[in-house]
């Protein structure tokens, strides 16, 4: 394909893609840092939310996923994906203890739409 568009959507409720830089792995970290304040685990012990019945670390995973989004439309351009120099495509797991290193997969399903 030489130029379109590339679609990414992830089939999950406490995952995320997103575009940032990908340059200094410190910027993984301080997005980390930075969900984590906008939304504490302990939001789940202190009775704030409900939906505890898979793990305390679940509902605020809920939470930073639709913050972040589930989707990503990328232009395609000369056959190559047109990111900007510094960025990269981030998965972004919310979940300590259940999420991708706890045990689940994660799919992502990519959609092609363009011209040779």
């Amino acid at each position: 394909m030489k130029i379109g568009m590339a679609n990414l959507f992830i089939q999950h409720t406490s995952a995320s893609l997103t575009i940032n830089e990908n340059a200094d792995p410190d910027v993984r970290r301080d997005m980390e840092v930075a969900l984590n304040k906008i939304c504490p685990g302990e939001w789940t012990k202190d009775g704030t939310f409900d939906h505890t019945m898979e793990g305390e670390d679940d509902m605020p995973g809920h939470v930073k996923s639709s913050l972040m989004g589930v989707s990503l439309n990328i232009p395609i351009k000369n056959g190559r994906l047109a990111l900007g120099t510094w960025q990269g495509i981030y998965l972004n797991e919310h979940r300590n203890q259940g999420g991708w290193g706890g045990g689940h997969t994660r799919r992502i399903i990519i959609t092609l739409q363009g011209q040779s």
